[in-house]
Formats: structure tokens, C-alpha cells, sequence
């Protein structure tokens, strides 16, 4: 659970006495008005002892409110959001604590934490006195649908004397972000084509040893196989020096999401545009879990995570590192104003691709040219094609989406129309056997590590 800073000791709040005065309750401020009129009537009357009754009604909310505008800024707070990512449908807990800092003991407490409505309705707790030195503990719970990022606070915390004479509420300036990632299915393990080996199904191994002369060599550890010594790297350098092993070289996958606003129809968690965010995202944690260094790349042509090795995820912590920017990239993907996937094209030009798995929204005659030239720079590359007019009307594939995908087939996609209701892990197992249909009749060129 992380932590959040809500600290309310010392510091000024803007309005000073006046803001204080305007937190007198209509107890407080019967109070005050009984003791001036109180006081008045005794001048006029000329008697002291009700002088000094009016006095003690007038005082006696004025000191509760100079006592509460003092001790309101010696209560401490702390909010927890475990977990602080989660997947859209699930639930988050959000545990706050208020510690009492002060030698005396407060009065009534009311918090009220501000979450986004799409979190559910506002969290409102009452907290009776809290001792010197004590400290309460509420908590609640906040789900979304949708996914995005939601600022949950700040906390606005209501105090009062313990004769109910002020009230004073006070905001806290920090909060805490809760990010609502898209949902991911476990997909099925398959072989698109080719026998497999090493990392999944994916690893191919490539030796750092190409020759005498491009040996590329290491210090000696303890451990080495004394056979591995290179001699003439050893008298270069002055220290015992040995070849290097077999290197693992990781499959590299790259998942392009179509964001192009014009290829989709419809709003809400089960729009076709939705569907594609949340495949991507099951896409790339699958791929990851199989050992692929994958990148997320967009119509837009920006792609994640952006560093290490041509851009991919790295190895080990790298990759969860990775994989957690790629979905909090996910989170907040919203439609791009651009109609042309050529950006995305230029960033795969730059490089060979292993495997290539792609979410495209409408396809026009002229973008589906384009996806058709993605595949001369990939192994093996895999479609999914959604038609967004049959999506909201319920329809299947209509006549335009099938010649497109006769269009990416012919370039050596393996391209799948998705219709309505559809699953990713059906279709994920569909892709595989079509593949390995066409590449039993010779249709496409076979990717020579596979991939699961």
C-alpha cells in the first residue's frame, strides 16, 4: 500500500479569525448574541453581576473558536490505496487515519474524502473523540468501470468543540492517484508456425563468438571453465579473460493499437475501441509472461516504453518496470485526431520485427495498403480487424471488412475479422490454426522461432 501525505500541523489558513468566526454553530452563535445583549441590558441597567454573565455567554464560544482555530492544525492524517493500479471492474480499498497530535482531546470528527463520481459515491465517516496521542482508522472502497486515472482526495475534515460551539473544516492539499488499467484475459499458449525453442516458445540463440578474430570476451570468474580462457585477449589486457557463452536473444514483439478516431464508432466499456484497448493490453502482459521483448506502438507512432534495447522491454525487473509503464500508458490511451497509419508504419521500417500483433479499427482502401506493407517487416505478423458499424449494430463482418482482410491476407497477414461478443483467447487460438493452415498450403512464410 502506498502512502500519502496528508499533514495538517501548522500553517496558515486563508481567511484567518474571519474564516474562524464564520464556524460558530447556531449554538455558538446564540451564545454570543445572548452575551452581548446580556452585557448591554447590565450597562444599561447598571447591573454587575449580569454584566459578568453576559460576559462568560459571549467569551465562552469566542475561546472555543481561538482553542479549535489553534488545535485544528495538530491533526495528522495519512491515506493508504492498496492496490494503487487495477484492472477496470475491480475494487481498490483506500484506509485513512487521523492522529490526534495534541495534549488534549479533540471533539467530533467528519471526514469526507473527494472521489471521482465514476469511484461511487463520496466517503463520509464521524469520528468520535479521539484521546491525546490516539488515532482512528475508517476506510472505504472505490471501483470503476472505465479505465483512466483518479485523483482520490483531498481529505476535507470537519472539527468541532466539545461544546458543539464551532466547526471548522479543513482541506488537505494532498492526494493520491488511483490508476484503472483495461482488463486482460489469460490467452491460450500456441505456436504460430515453425518449431520452437528457449524462451516460451519464442528464444532464439545467437553466439557471441563468431570468430578468432570478433571474439568478444569477458573477465574471468570464479567458476569458469578454465577451457573457455581466450590466451591473446589474456595477454592484451593483463588479466585472465574467457570467451563468452551462448547468448539468449530475446523474440522481440511489437503490438500496434489502431487510436484513430475515425476508425471507431461508439463510447463506453463496451465499445469496439475499448475492446481493442483491452486486447492490446491482454496482448502485451501474455507476451511478456513468455519471455518476448515487446514495445507498444500506436497509430501516432509513439511507441513504449521507449528505452533500452531498440525501444523494447528489457530483461527481468526491466520488463516489469516495462510492462507497468505499457499499462499505465493503456490506462489513459484515448482516440487520436489522426486518420493515417503511415507514422506507425515509419517506426517499424526502421528495424526487422519478429512478431507483429495488431488491433485495427475501420480499415479504408488506402490504410489497408498500408497495414498490407507492415508485413515485409515482420516474421510473423497477426491482425485483429474490428468493423465498428457491425460492433454497435450487432452485425457481423460486413462485405467491406472481408475484402479487407483478403487484402492483409494476400500480403501475408494473419488477419481476423472481430465481431461483436468476441473473446480475445477464442480468437488467439483462431489466429493460430488459420496460420497454420496457410502455412501447411504455403500461404504465408513461416516464422522460424514461433512464438506462444
Amino acid at each position: 500500500m502506498a502512502p500519502g501525505g496528508l499533514v495538517a500541523e501548522g500553517g496558515e489558513e486563508k481567511g484567518g479569525v474571519k474564516a474562524a468566526l464564520s464556524g460558530l454553530t447556531t449554538r455558538g452563535r446564540s451564545f454570543l448574541a445572548a452575551g452581548i445583549a446580556a452585557a448591554v441590558c447590565a450597562y444599561v441597567l447598571g447591573q454587575s453581576d449580569l454584566l459578568r454573565v453576559g460576559l462568560l455567554l459571549a467569551v465562552l464560544p469566542l475561546i472555543c473558536v481561538a482553542v479549535l482555530y489553534r488545535t485544528r492544525y495538530r491533526v495528522a492524517g495519512s491515506r493508504r490505496l492498496s492496490p494503487s493500479r487495477v484492472p477496470a471492474g475491480s475494487e481498490a480499498r483506500v484506509q485513512l487515519r487521523m492522529d490526534n497530535v495534541t495534549r488534549m482531546p479533540t471533539g467530533l470528527l467528519m471526514l469526507q474524502d473527494h472521489v471521482p463520481y465514476v469511484l461511487g459515491p463520496r466517503p463520509r465517516f464521524v469520528l468520535d473523540r479521539v484521546e491525546p496521542g490516539g488515532r482512528r482508522e475508517v476506510s472505504y472502497r472505490v471501483r470503476s468501470d472505465l479505465r483512466g486515472r483518479y485523483p482520490l482526495g483531498p481529505l476535507q475534515l470537519r472539527l468541532s468543540d466539545p461544546f458543539g460551539m464551532c466547526e471548522l473544516t479543513r482541506s488537505f492539499s494532498a492526494y493520491d492517484t488511483l490508476i484503472v488499467v483495461p482488463r486482460t484475459e489469460p490467452l491460450p499458449p500456441v505456436r504460430f508456425g515453425g518449431e520452437a525453442s528457449g524462451y516460451g516458445e519464442g528464444r532464439q540463440r545467437s553466439l557471441a563468438l563468431a570468430g578468432e578474430d570478433d571474439v568478444i570476451p569477458r573477465g574471468y570468474r570464479h567458476g569458469d571453465d578454465l577451457r573457455r580462457v581466450h590466451w591473446r585477449s589474456t595477454a592484451r589486457y593483463g588479466e585472465l579473460m574467457v570467451r563468452r557463452e551462448e547468448q539468449p536473444q530475446r523474440a522481440r514483439c511489437t503490438v500496434l493499437l489502431d487510436t484513430r478516431r475515425s476508425a471507431y464508432q461508439g463510447a463506453g466499456p463496451d465499445s469496439a475501441f475499448e475492446w481493442a484497448v483491452s486486447g492490446a493490453a491482454s496482448a502485451l502482459v501474455h507476451l511478456l509472461e513468455r519471455g518476448f521483448a515487446v514495445r507498444l506502438l500506436t497509430d501516432t507512432g509513439s511507441s513504449m516504453p521507449g528505452e533500452g534495447a531498440d525501444g523494447y522491454a528489457g530483461a527481468t525487473q526491466e520488463s516489469a518496470d516495462s510492462a507497468g509503464l505499457m499499462m499505465d500508458t493503456l490506462a489513459v490511451v484515448e482516440h487520436s485526431d489522426g486518420t493515417d497509419l503511415s507514422p506507425a508504419y515509419a517506426v517499424l521500417r526502421d528495424g526487422t520485427e519478429g512478431l507483429l500483433v495488431a488491433f485495427f479499427g475501420d480499415l479504408d482502401e488506402e490504410q489497408t495498403a498500408v497495414a498490407a506493407r507492415m508485413r515485409q517487416r515482420s516474421a510473423v505478423a497477426v491482425a485483429f480487424v474490428l468493423d465498428s458499424t457491425g460492433w454497435t449494430q450487432g452485425a457481423g463482418p460486413a462485405g467491406p471488412v472481408e475484402d479487407r482482410l483478403r487484402q492483409l491476407r494476400e500480403a501475408g497477414w494473419t488477419a481476423l475479422a472481430v465481431p461483436s461478443g468476441a473473446t480475445l483467447p477464442e480468437l488467439w487460438q483462431l489466429a493460430a490454426r488459420q496460420r497454420s493452415e496457410s502455412a501447411v498450403t504455403g500461404g504465408t512464410t513461416g516464422f522460424s522461432g514461433g512464438w506462444s
